[in-house]
């Protein structure tokens, strides 16, 4: 792969994570190589490589779009999502160093108290502490492949877990189980993490409808 295809790649993603690149967008090849600087075949490489990742859809009529996914897929991925952060919680368990356990500690006080003073009156910013307790917990699990299919599935659904905190009592539920998944991760009791960790993302039905249609 070559660094322009790189460079384009980064790009996309980036929009992605911060949420200007939303499912069904669609993605302006002359835009990214305007601000890339390179020609329409590095583009080209690295939408095929974002659709090989699942991040990228091809549509008939708007061409390639960022992946939307149906409620079926949507809690398709979503099993997968839950088994791969239910897994990593079940490593740092047993693998956490003294430093990521007082960043875990931080940031569950960072979310109850976000929680408690806001509400869902800030979803954007409760968000934000959330992407840092999942991101703290795959660091503890010192598993660097984890870590990139972790990062790789959560951004096919990032824009819905964005939407989730809008909802009254959803940050409050969030940080109540971020707590009890930090206790059992900080005593090392790897089984309870992981169990504890696949139960915060079951999401019913009803709940994934309304997620999908509050961005579509």
């Amino acid at each position: 792969m070559t660094t322009q295809t790189t460079a384009v790649i980064d790009l996309i993603i980036a929009r992605i994570d911060a949420g200007t690149l939303l499912p069904g967008h669609p993605i302006d090849e002359k835009e990214m190589m305007a601000e890339c600087g390179v020609s329409r075949t590095p583009v080209r490489e690295a939408l095929i490589r974002l659709e090989v990742d699942g991040l990228v859809a091809r549509n008939a009529r708007k061409g390639a779009v960022i992946f939307q996914p149906s409620v079926a897929e949507f809690l398709t991925i979503l099993e997968v999502h839950a088994n791969l952060e239910a897994f990593a919680a079940g490593l740092a368990a047993q693998r956490i160093t003294d430093a990521l356990a007082s960043e875990l500690r931080d940031v569950v006080a960072g979310c109850t108290a976000h929680a408690a003073a806001h509400g869902h009156s800030d979803p954007a910013g409760y968000y934000q502490l959330n992407l840092r307790f999942h991101e703290v917990i795959v660091r503890a699990a010192h598993n660097d492949i984890l870590a990139d299919m972790v990062k790789t599935n959560a951004r096919k659904l990032m824009a819905y877990y964005r939407m989730r905190y809008r909802n009254p009592g959803a940050a409050a539920a969030s940080a109540e189980d971020h707590a009890a998944i930090a206790s059992h991760i900080l005593a090392h009791r790897a089984s309870e993490a992981q169990a504890a960790m696949s139960a915060h993302f079951n999401y019913d039905r009803q709940t994934v409808m309304d997620l999908i249609a509050s961005v579509g």
